[in-house]
């Protein structure tokens, strides 16, 4: 366009001499039109070119939130994919539990039965359990009423026997021994302190050890006494109606004690005349050492156990 102006203004400057004034005139007329319009040219190309940068700003906005669209979109795609791959599985095992819901509606029914009856079956080991509880501590309470009363009965015993010791304390210990066996106190009196072979009459002796011993069993009124008469197993010798054999003479020998024991203090209702022969040895018979220690008389004292009884009886 000013390529075109220029041509146009030399031309006209070229033949101004030539040319008429008319001529002239018209030649400036059109330049001042030319002017015109290149002015108008140049402001429409300056107002294209304004909007041409003014798109190419849009274009690159728009390239721009196409880019975050295009991510967002692959974003969305992504998520869309696992939404998916999650549905099918889901549905998939949707499908597995709508074939087996027979099944399983069937198992939670007995299920729900197995509980009912493990619920009713703890009920009735709880009251089980509070009866046994129950139960355990009365025991427990009876055991120690027990313990204690076995205690005492025990102390008693030793007490009897301590007593019992001092009382014969100035006899020989060949002749006597006194000892707790079971719960109960034995003396044990040897032949030779009580009687003279074959003879059912105590001697002096004797008869003072036991008056020694009934003064004891006076002052202790809760104790059992059984006299046990014991032998050899040598054959009574002589002739007497009233020993036809080593069995009499050991229940005579015991009753003979009792009399005593009886006469100075001991009380008749707990005493016990008993003889056991030659069945009931401490040692062999086959020699003398043995026979001596088989004739002897034991006296057997046992503390009463009526609470202890009522106890057992009470269990």
């Amino acid at each position: 366009m000013i390529a075109r102006t220029i041509f146009i203004a030399l031309i006209i400057f070229s033949s101004a001499a030539c040319v008429t004034q008319k001529k002239y005139d018209e030649l400036l007329a059109e330049k001042v039109r030319l002017d015109a319009e290149k002015m108008s040219l140049e402001d429409e190309v300056e107002m294209k070119m304004n909007a041409i940068e003014s798109l190419e700003a849009q274009l690159a906005e728009e390239q721009e939130k196409l880019e975050q669209t295009r991510k967002a979109y692959q974003a969305s795609q992504s998520s869309l994919d696992s939404l998916q791959q999650q549905y099918e599985t889901l549905n998939d095992y949707y499908d597995k539990l709508m074939s087996s819901s027979g099944k399983l509606n069937k198992d939670l029914v007995n299920k729900e039965k197995q509980l009912l009856q493990m619920e009713a079956d703890l009920e009735i080991s709880k009251q089980r359990n509070d009866e046994l509880a129950a139960n355990l501590a009365e025991r427990e309470e009876r055991v120690a009423e027990l313990e204690k009363v076995l205690a005492d009965k025990e102390a008693a015993v030793n007490a009897l026997k301590q007593k019992v010791s001092e009382a014969l304390l100035n006899f020989k210990e060949n002749d006597l021994t006194v000892e707790v066996k079971n719960g109960k106190v034995y003396v044990s009196l040897a032949e030779q302190l009580l009687f003279n072979s074959g003879s059912t009459v105590v001697d002096e002796k004797g008869v003072e050890a036991l008056k020694k011993l009934a003064q004891v069993l006076k002052d202790n009124q809760d104790v059992n006494i059984v006299v046990e008469g014991h032998t050899d197993d040598v054959p009574i010798s002589g002739n007497n109606k009233y020993l036809k054999d080593n069995w009499d003479l050991s229940v005579l020998r015991a009753t003979s004690i009792v009399r005593i024991l009886t006469n100075n203090g001991a009380s008749p209702e707990r005493v016990t005349a008993a003889g056991k022969g030659e069945f009931s040895p401490k040692a062999t018979n086959e020699n003398a050492e043995g026979r001596r220690e088989n004739r002897r008389t034991e006296i057997i004292l046992t503390p009463k156990l009526d609470e202890l009884f009522q106890i057992l009886e009470g269990n």
